[in-house]
């Protein structure tokens, strides 16, 4: 059987893609890689993180010349993403994200040592900042 080698892309839908934008660079930093009016690509260490305007994927994309097309996709609900971290960071990233307004909703303490911070970005999603250890590989 072929292997999967891991996660490409993580997907989150947006009401506000202005707002979203915002948060995801002015709070956690990010820089776009490529935008535009239906979608934000940001380029993280072993992945994409992709915003989607909400009912902006519900159609078939044409893309230009032979490349091909891409086809309908879109989610609804709140939905989950995890960040890696440094374990040296996470007093940190607590009062950045306090220091931003944004509440952190829980703490846990992860039996191998991992700790995770739970907070939503202003869509609703639950975004998690995770130490090392949590899994087996990470």
């Amino acid at each position: 059987m072929p292997t999967i080698k891991g996660v490409v892309e993580t997907v989150l839908y947006t009401r506000n893609m202005r707002l979203a934008r915002y948060f995801f660079e002015s709070v956690m930093g990010l820089t776009p890689h490529t935008a535009d009016h239906r979608f934000t690509a940001y380029a993280l260490e072993w992945n994409m993180l992709l915003l989607f305007a909400d009912g902006e994927t519900s159609e078939t994309v044409e893309l230009p010349g032979d490349m091909g097309t891409i086809p309908p996709h879109d989610g609804s609900g709140r939905q989950h993403i995890a960040f890696a971290i440094a374990a040296d960071a996470l007093e940190d990233w607590a009062k950045h994200l306090q220091a931003n307004d944004i509440a952190i909703e829980g703490q846990t303490r992860w039996p191998k040592g991992a700790v995770s911070l739970y907070f939503r970005d202003p869509d609703g999603h639950l975004l998690e900042l995770v130490t090392p250890r949590i899994w087996p590989n990470y």
